[in-house]
């Protein structure tokens, strides 16, 4: 499975966000795999309206219906059509743990999925309790790299992410820098079930192509 990120690019925003997933969506298609687009809040229910793909949101806050102007409610975008959210991404960390316990507690209560991003060993250790849908290892260092990947990088960290996940039962997935057919390849030998990807899709000049050169990867 593939995560895309559009982040707040103008190639993955309102209108061009709709174009963008029309491509993700033929080629999830064609290939058989699972490819997830992680929009922003303002743009899942227009996503979720436009495609058969699983949407999911960028980031939620752990608060309920009230007075908190300007948060992500989680309930907002599960009614909107997200299946899930990504949580404490390096450009979104929360700032105390306890508040991503209660982002994982608030969207486990409306029924969102979650993946939760650690940037090293010791942050994956951690939120593993939280018991996420999916555990996901991104070094922030190399987060929007095209010229190195966190396979070619850090494979030895993958392997004990691997491990980590393994012991709690949790699907592996990681990212940053992921930009080739043997980026993916890696990934899933050293134990992953899937790849985070942003900038080599949603800013590629061809994104059809550079989707399609991932996908491969899953079929070595």
């Amino acid at each position: 499975m593939i995560f895309v990120n559009f982040k707040t690019y103008d190639q993955g925003s309102g209108e061009n966000a709709l174009k963008l997933i029309t491509i993700l969506e033929a080629a999830s298609e064609a290939f058989s795999i699972a490819v997830i687009p992680v929009v922003q809040a303002g743009d899942v229910k227009e996503a979720r309206a436009n495609s058969k793909l699983e949407i999911w949101t960028q980031h939620i806050d752990p608060v309920e219906f009230g007075a908190h102007t300007g948060f992500i409610l989680p309930e907002a975008v599960f009614e909107d059509g997200a299946k899930g959210t990504f949580l404490n991404h390096s450009e979104h960390k929360f700032a105390e743990f306890s508040s991503l316990e209660a982002a994982v507690r608030r969207a486990k209560e409306v029924g969102l999925k979650t993946l939760i991003f650690a940037g090293g060993i010791d942050e994956l250790e951690k939120v593993s309790a939280l018991s996420p849908d999916f555990l996901a290892y991104e070094p922030p260092e190399l987060v929007g790299s095209t010229t190195a990947s966190v396979s070619s990088a850090h494979p030895d960290i993958i392997a004990k992410a691997y491990e980590i996940a393994k012991r709690h039962d949790l699907p592996l997935i990681v990212g940053a820098g992921v930009h080739s057919r043997k980026d993916v390849e890696k990934s899933i030998e050293l134990g992953a079930v899937g790849v985070a990807v942003a900038t080599d899709i949603v800013k590629a000049q061809n994104p059809k192509a550079e989707l399609e050169d991932l996908l491969a990867g899953f079929k070595k």
